[in-house]
């Protein structure tokens, strides 16, 4: 090779890489109030039809799903009646989570896209898609996983009659295992491709299956609070932490993804009525609703049974068995159902919704972005989430992935929070912050997350407390850098209180609880993130356009009426 072809190639891998990283950069630029009115009076977008008790019930049948009456009595096993605690404190946790959702969700209120739409406005594409990566595999597991729990579900209760008791093969709807990987399941495909289709013909109609089903749970819930609250046992709650704060802790971090699901209902934004108005209410009010639900469940679940005497599979059924009240059980499987049923389909419609945003953004092709011109629904989308749910609940045991979860929604958690930082940021001269400023804060956002993190291992590997205190000390100071270091404007709409102490406190504990995860979900944390790296570098950073009128986001001006 001549010192011209070097040259040659070098200027060209130069070229190259000045592309990949211009593009990587890109933001979405902000729609003016004109162009927002055009955009929402043309036939083209998601029809508006969610009001605000329709998002209370989507957040709610997101959140609660069989788990309430697994996972209070599980963790309770191991914290004892203080698992009360635990969910108080997660419940905490998840509320300043939610208050930076809120205020997101209030300032972008016309489109769909969530963590993804946020990371995209305040940041750059890249690490918008990456978010979307992640919190994708995330939806996917997690999909699967529901859906062969359902089916298991509704087997369970077919046998309850004679002529299905004990006649129902295991690869019919509790799985039948071939090595360790593989698991044949054929309810739950087909479950999955009901959903799917309800979710095919209208918000309007999955709505009303979803809130049919959550107010049943819900109501089945209150029900086993109040049977359960004639059973209990003053006794069994003393004491009430046997095991130490550090149980209590470790239980938080366990019962932290009881919570997840609130951000279901930012990405319904563009089916809301009044979206500026309502995604907050619906947000809070959700979360709210669900830490009273599973505080009442742990009060009563251990009341009723000395913790230790709990069962493991079904803990909250087996304590009502043990009371000589079976009735409640079959209502608890009822519950399972539809709690799961609900969780499920709350899933699937938020998968099409970022599929939708991604495509109509050119990171995904085209087909994502159309929307049924009769159903208003991103049909293509919506299919496409339940074909690969499908494939994965018929054909996997998914269980063998459960331990890679989590982190997508942690990682779209904590980015959420520091988008809240961000479009904060001001010049003290005028409205546009300077680049080293950004620059600055953003450095001190990464710094807050890779503290939490370090905080994590400290707790996790029971290191000296000396380091945990010292990792604290360090990010309340970079924390306090960013209060002093930056000029924050006041946001349009709802308003997270304690910008930015609030959103670095978020940051800092779910990165504490990433810490947590099995090490497997690290590495594929990495894996995802190189795979999508060149995913993007192949596709998205020739395809994608954030400057397409029709596909640039509006920020909300003032309250709408």
């Amino acid at each position: 090779m001549g010192k011209g072809d070097y040259g040659t190639s070098s200027s060209s891998s130069s070229s190259v890489f000045s592309h990949f990283l211009s593009s990587a950069l890109r933001t979405k630029r902000l729609l003016s109030p004109s162009e927002k009115a055009a955009v929402d009076g043309s036939d083209h977008g998601l029809s508006r039809r969610l009001g605000v008790f329709d998002l209370i019930l989507l957040g709610v049948g997101a959140s609660i799903g069989a788990g309430i009456f697994v996972v209070t009595g599980t963790v309770a096993r191991d914290v004892g009646p203080g698992v009360t605690i635990s969910f108080i404190l997660a419940g905490a946790s998840c509320v300043i989570n939610a208050l930076c959702y809120a205020e997101l969700a209030s300032r972008f209120p016309a489109v769909v896209g969530g963590a993804y739409l946020y990371a995209y406005t305040a940041f750059n594409e890249l690490t918008a898609f990456l978010v979307f990566a992640q919190l994708m595999l995330d939806y996917h597991i997690g999909a699967a996983s529901i859906a062969r729990s359902l089916a298991s579900y509704v087997v369970n209760i077919l046998e309850l009659f004679p002529i299905f008791k004990d006649n129902i093969p295991n690869w019919i709807g509790h799985g039948e295992n071939i090595g360790d990987v593989l698991s044949i399941n054929v309810l739950a495909p087909i479950l999955l491709m009901l959903l799917t289709l309800i979710l095919c013909r209208g918000v309007e109609e999955s709505s009303v299956v979803n809130s049919l089903m959550t107010i049943t749970k819900v109501v089945i819930v209150i029900i086993v609070i109040f049977a359960g609250a004639f059973e209990v046992d003053v006794s069994n709650w003393s004491p009430f932490v046997p095991n130490g704060m550090g149980s209590v802790f470790t239980g938080a971090t366990v019962v932290f993804f009881a919570y997840v699901g609130f951000d279901a209902v930012a990405n319904s934004a563009e089916e809301s009525k009044k979206p500026q108005r309502d995604l907050p209410i619906g947000i809070i009010g959700s979360l709210i609703i669900c830490i009273a639900l599973y505080i009442g469940v742990c009060l009563v679940i251990t009341g009723m049974v000395p913790y230790t005497f709990l069962g493991e599979d079904a803990p909250l059924a087996e304590a009502f068995e043990s009371k000589g009240l079976k009735f409640v059980s079959v209502l608890i499987s009822v519950g399972a159902v539809a709690g799961l049923t609900t969780t499920l389909l709350v899933g699937l419609y938020v998968q099409s919704r970022l599929y939708l945003g991604l495509g109509r953004d050119g990171l995904l092709p085209s087909i994502f972005a159309k929307v049924h011109i009769i159903r208003h629904t991103p049909i293509h989308s919506q299919v496409w989430a339940g074909i690969v749910a499908s494939v994965l609940a018929g054909l996997f045991n998914v269980r063998m992935l459960s331990h890679i979860l989590s982190v997508g929604t942690l990682t779209g958690y904590s980015v959420v929070s520091a988008c809240v930082v961000a479009l904060r940021w001001k010049d003290r001269a005028n409205s546009q912050v300077s680049s080293s400023s950004k620059q600055e804060g953003v450095i001190c956002l990464i710094a807050v997350a890779v503290l939490g993190f370090g905080a994590g291992l400290f707790f996790r590997y029971d290191a000296s407390f000396i380091f945990l205190i010292l990792t604290i000390v360090l990010a309340l100071g970079v924390s306090f850098a960013l209060v002093f270091r930056q000029v924050y404007a006041v946001a349009p709409g709802f308003s997270c209180p304690g910008v930015p102490l609030l959103p670095a406190i978020c940051i800092f504990f779910n990165m504490f609880l990433f810490a947590q995860l099995h090490s497997e979900a690290w590495v594929r944390f990495v894996i995802v993130s190189v795979v999508m790296i060149g995913v993007y570098a192949v596709y998205g950073q020739y395809h994608a356009d954030p400057n397409a009128n029709e596909n640039i986001y509006h920020e909300a001006p003032y309250e709408e009426a």
